[in-house]
């Protein structure tokens, strides 16, 4: 017997089925995926992009869904980046300023302040928040994920949670235009615009469009900072200096071999023989962490785990990197701050965001290059290696015996906070993705935005940040020891444009679709772009441009730009 069945994508497909009983029923029931869902905006990633995007949408009077993958919104920002990446408080604006306008209503209930008292919170640096000042800018998880959830509730969003794409075949496309798209599961939404605010950007690629991964040369857009970056000192355009391997990097004579010395022992695990050739593009991409959530408090903190697969050679050069600085001139460096490979942001209550610092710390260089491409059940599997691996990390530090007596005891203080994440370990989901896929469009930002010396007329947000990535490889260097390889810190430059070209396709791949994180740049562009009051910045204009096309029955491309600048200065958007 020949049986029709319509499959997610709605295709009759044909298959021949012997039928073993039931026929007393007269009547096979096709199973059902669910009916198609039908809005004017589909959101695909509930980051803080996706958020922003999501009440954006709802504010213009659109209908409005917004899908996301796993069971928890506000991608970093909900999941331990609470000290945020700034570069210049004046360049937020519109729905990003308003979050951290309420983070700093959350804080300033006293019910909210569990461990300590608000008068005994202390931040420093650029997120300080100062006399008068209507924002605040360090935040626990929890309060993040508060504040987006209050703001939600005021508006008028379809929240989906636990759905992803079907990204080998879960878009339908009819003459550039995505006409519908379908989760695992088999439920499909067809929507007017779609925005994709993944860190990945999957719905981008399997729309068909254009992107790149990993770095550029320097040569391919005229650029400085970008492809290998080996040099401890380089120089932008513009002529400041930019400290790339001079930071994060190994002390000299860490040796690099399993036996000290012996090179037919073979390199310890994630070292490369040779980086590349200067300025040279590769495939690889800049080290993801988790940025953890620690406490001090002893009634809130969990106890560092060995994990179950702990192997100490992975921490190899932990320990050679200690032992090498025995003697040295920074023997001289003798606090925590320094002694601890972290850099321990003080949050509220307590609780730090703890991200890399020093030349070994949580970035897992080298082990997320497959990231961007792999199956949903291989980015499981990198994630929890990352996982098992910074576990490891700070299990070492704060219980090995070769590691230094100073740096156990302060490890021994921290541990991950009890009241934060879904899991009973303390830790959470979210992985620290700092760059992935990049789209190509008709409009690349490079290292030239950054330094003004080309400005985009079509502005849509601005970037503060500098230009910043983390390192990508490990490599043994001309002495035979090991070093880092790929971070790059470039500062000094105003505030930039970034244009709405950046954020749509090329016409001719797909015209409903705005991309508001995996934005058309280069690596080292994305390096400043890549922050996540920008990102929310981004996601705001994106759903302001999706709306505007849709009231104009238009492509996405073909958005009359002073339309859009006036309803994003309209909406507190600060464009220059």
């Amino acid at each position: 017997m020949k049986i029709f069945r319509v499959d997610r994508l709605g295709n009759a497909k044909s298959y021949f089925v012997k039928l073993v009983g039931c026929l007393s029923l007269g009547l096979i029931t096709l199973g059902a995926y669910g009916q198609t869902k039908k809005y004017d905006i589909v959101i695909y990633g509930g980051t803080s992009a996706g958020v922003a995007a999501a009440l954006q949408s709802s504010r213009m009077g659109k209908s409005v869904v917004l899908i996301e993958p796993t069971n928890r919104i506000g991608g970093l920002t909900t999941g331990g980046l609470g000290q945020t990446d700034i570069g210049n408080k004046q360049a937020i604006g519109g729905i990003s300023r308003e979050f951290y306008e309420n983070i700093k209503k959350y804080y300033d209930d006293p019910s909210n302040w569990k461990w300590e008292e608000k008068s005994e919170y202390m931040d420093s640096g650029q997120t300080r928040t100062e006399e008068g000042e209507a924002t605040m800018w360090t935040f626990e998880p929890s309060a993040a994920l508060a504040v987006y959830k209050s703001m939600m509730d005021k508006e008028k969003i379809k929240m989906v949670y636990n759905e992803r794409l079907n990204r080998e075949s879960g878009v339908k496309k009819v003459d550039g235009r995505i006409e519908s798209i379908t989760m695992e599961s088999g439920r499909t939404y067809k929507g007017k615009v779609y925005l994709d605010a993944t860190y990945e950007g999957d719905l981008m690629a399997s729309a068909g469009v254009s992107y790149a991964m990993g770095r550029e040369s320097n040569a391919e857009y005229g650029e400085t900072l970008n492809g290998v970056q080996a040099n401890i000192i380089n120089t932008s355009l513009t002529g400041f200096v930019s400290k790339n391997a001079f930071n994060h990097n190994l002390i000299p004579g860490v040796d690099p071999y399993v036996k000290k010395g012996d090179p037919s022992s073979g390199l310890l695990p994630n070292v490369n023989e040779k980086p590349g050739l200067e300025g040279e593009g590769d495939k690889k991409i800049q080290a993801y962490c988790f940025r953890m959530c620690l406490t001090d408090h002893p009634d809130n903190r969990i106890p560092f785990k060995k994990p179950a697969n702990y192997d100490e050679l992975d921490y190899e050069l932990l320990f050679r990197n200690y032992e090498a600085r025995k003697g040295s001139v920074l023997d001289m460096y003798n606090y925590s701050g320094y002694i601890l490979p972290l850099i321990n942001s003080s949050m509220p209550n307590r609780k730090t965001d703890s991200n890399n610092k020093n030349g070994f710390s949580t970035d897992y260089i080298g082990k997320n290059y497959n990231y961007p491409e792999a199956s949903y059940d291989e980015r499981k599997q990198i994630i929890e290696d990352h996982r098992d691996y910074q576990m490891g990390l700070m299990w070492t530090l704060a219980n090995h015996p070769r590691i230094p007596s100073e740096v156990r005891d302060e490890a021994s203080r921290w541990g991950t906070s009890k009241d934060e994440f879904e899991r009973a370990d303390g830790w959470q989901q979210q992985l620290y993705i700092r760059e992935a896929r990049r789209m190509i469009s008709d409009y690349v930002m490079t290292q030239k935005n950054c330094e003004a010396l080309i400005v985009a007329e079509d502005a849509i947000g601005l970037a503060a940040y500098g230009m910043d990535s983390h390192n990508v490889q490990r490599y043994v260097d001309a002495n035979g020891y090991v070093q880092n390889e790929g971070n790059v810190e470039a500062h000094g430059f105003k505030p930039y444009p970034i244009s709405y070209r950046s954020l749509v396709p090329k016409k001719e791949e797909c015209n409903n679709l705005i991309v508001p994180i995996c934005v058309s740049s280069t690596h080292i562009a994305f390096g400043s772009i890549r922050m996540e009051p920008v990102f929310m910045v981004l996601g705001q204009s994106a759903a302001t441009a999706a709306a505007l096309a849709i009231d104009a029955n238009t492509n996405v491309q073909d958005v009359p730009y002073p339309n859009l600048r006036d309803q994003l200065l309209k909406d507190s958007q600060r464009l220059k």
